[in-house]
Parts: C-alpha cells; structure tokens; sequence
C-alpha cells in the first residue's frame, strides 16, 4: 500500500473527492425527496405499501443494469451515476420514515392538538423529532449503500474510487484493486460512526422533550 500511495497519491486524492462528490448529492436528494413522501405516506396510507413496495423493487434492480439504462437517458457520467444512487437510496430512508411516524405515541399527537397545532406545526415540531432516530438509522443504512455502490459508477464515466478497482480488475493487478476498495470501506466507516453519532446525540435529546 505505501507503493500504492507513493504512485496513486495525489490521484487517490481526486477519485476520493469524486466518490464523495457523487455519493453525498445522491443521499441528499434521497433524504429530501424520501423523507416528504414518507410524511405524506402517513397521510394516505393505502397508497403507502403500493409505494414502498415499488421502491423495494427498485433496489432489486442490479446496479449494473440500473447504470445501463440510464445511459440511454442521461449518457455517460457523474449524472447517470447520482440518479441511479439516488434511486437506490430511497427505500431504507422511505421505510424507516413511515415506521418512524407510524409508531408516535398517539397521545403526544392529542396533545399537540390540545395545544392548538396545525397538521404540519404537529408532523415538524413533534411528530419528526420524535421519529428522527428512526429515520436517521434509515438514512445511515442508505449513506452505507451509496457509498458502496457509487464504486459501480466507474463503469459508466463518473469517475471515483470505482476506477481503481475497475483498473485493477483489467491489469490483474491486486494492488490497484485493493488500493481502491479500502478508502471505500473506510470512508463508508467514517460516514457511518458521524452518522451514528448523530443519530446518538438526537436520541437523549427526544427522550427528554417526550418525558416532560
């Protein structure tokens, strides 16, 4: 590995940068689409198995053959890559949302509305907070996915960590695929510990507010 460093350096540097590049814009546009659905799932919840059950389709899809259709749609690299992530993302987010809500005590739901609270002063200011340990372990296992597979965007152009595998594979060289596949695990173990901790320091503070 200290070889890999010595000849990769400043080149690792980049695919890192472009792997979290592609990862995080994936995640962010799944927590922001797949969290307000969740909500409004809640609201309308014969649609709600119908949603999430199309979503876990979705991510039977292999991940190679997702990128594939996309470029015929979006064309070779990082914007294929960050729609088909984003797809991929939706579902532990979505779900674990839905739970989340579904399991508010439904006394502390009377209670906002003794307080005079709208539906959505009610879903912000209690019902979210209350459900947010739940959804931050869904997005912290979606977080560990993307991660994961945006290795695959290699594939189709977008660059990443991916390429160094991917290279490796072609040469039959093991340095090149280790020297790719490590700063994946690792970074996919450093987002999910601030992930985890996050979720951590959001769980004493609703046990709080809830037994007041």
């Amino acid at each position: 590995m200290i070889t890999f460093l010595q000849n990769y350096g400043p080149q690792l540097l980049v695919k890192t940068w472009q792997h979290t590049y592609i990862s995080a814009i994936a995640l962010f546009l799944g927590v922001i689409v797949a969290i307000p659905l969740g909500v409004v799932l809640t609201r309308f919840k014969k649609v709600a198995g119908f949603t999430i059950g199309l979503a876990s389709v979705l991510q039977t899809v292999p991940a190679m053959a997702l990128l594939a259709i996309m470029i015929p749609i979006f064309g070779i690299g990082a914007l294929p890559a960050i729609v088909a992530l984003f797809i991929y993302s939706l579902l532990p987010i979505l779900r674990n949302t839905y739970l989340g809500l579904e399991n508010v005590d439904p006394t502390l739901l009377d209670a906002a509305k003794g307080m005079g609270m709208n539906d959505l002063q009610s879903i912000l200011q209690v019902e979210l907070r209350l459900a947010a340990p739940v959804i931050m372990a869904g997005v912290r296992l979606s977080a560990t996915y993307v991660i994961a597979w945006t290795a695959l965007a290699s594939y189709i152009g977008a660059g990443g960590l991916g390429d160094f595998i991917f290279n490796g594979l072609n040469l039959y060289r093991s340095d090149l695929i280790l020297g790719g596949s490590i700063p994946v695990i690792i970074l996919a173990l450093v987002v999910d510990f601030l992930l985890g901790r996050l979720e951590m320091l959001l769980t004493p503070k609703i046990k709080q507010e809830g037994s007041h």
